[in-house]
């Protein structure tokens, strides 16, 4: 009986790859077992920095929370502690975006937590 391989599907495969290793240096774009080495990897980087870029963002609207924060003489753990106790459900992105592009909202959520 005559070996089946299925190449279309092999074929198929392989174009998968290589149209995902276009733009590579070099062999990594022309050559199958190089580029899928490549895809690889950079798919396990793809996966772990969806990830870590979670954590930047939340660090960077700490950080801006915190400097609008000092400005209105209060610091960030203050701040989200009195927004605890009120109740007021702002997040962290929400909160960097008025301390950063809307200093007069900002200034009102101090307000109101200075005054509990």
């Amino acid at each position: 009986m005559p070996r089946s391989v299925n190449a279309v599907a092999s074929r198929q495969r392989r174009k998968k790859i290589m149209k995902a290793a276009r733009g590579y240096f070099g062999g990594r774009s022309k050559v199958y077992t190089v580029a899928k080495n490549a895809v690889e990897k950079a798919m396990k980087y793809a996966f772990k920095h969806r990830r870590e870029k979670k954590r930047a963002f939340r660090r960077l609207w700490i950080a801006r929370i915190n400097a609008g924060a000092r400005t209105h003489g209060m610091n960030y753990s203050t701040l989200i502690h009195g927004l605890k106790t009120l109740n007021i459900d702002l997040n962290r992105k929400v909160l960097a975006d008025l301390a950063m592009n809307h200093p007069q909202a900002f200034q009102a959520v101090v307000d109101r937590i200075r005054q509990a």
